[in-house]
């Protein structure tokens, strides 16, 4: 049985690890971020997906996978991540991330 994505507007698709690629890729230009690094945050972000042992998950807790595997990877790369994924509205958005970010550092 394969592995469908609730999207946000309730459609379901096929689990596809190229999104999070393509994704994570274009966050990381420019940055010190291996492919290699890449593709063990995908490999990462599909195993927990997997050990849910469900058959449907939702696009919400697929990009959370995502952005708790880019804390770790590279901070900048997480927070362009997390500006395009959770669509911030304004730069009140970004300083809250940002002021998490660096009480998690503490």
């Amino acid at each position: 049985m394969p592995l469908l994505v609730i999207k946000k507007d309730d459609t379901r698709e096929v689990f596809n690890r190229d999104k999070i690629i393509t994704g994570i890729v274009r966050s990381a230009q420019k940055r010190p971020v291996s492919s290699e690094a890449i593709e063990k945050t995908v490999e990462r972000v599909e195993r927990k997906i997997r050990m849910l042992a469900e058959n449907e998950v939702s696009s919400d807790v697929v990009g959370e996978y995502v952005m708790e595997e880019l804390a770790e990877l590279d901070e900048i790369t997480y927070v362009r991540f997390a500006s395009v994924y959770r669509s911030f509205k304004d730069v009140s958005d970004l300083e809250e991330l940002l002021r998490n970010i660096t009480k998690k550092n503490k």
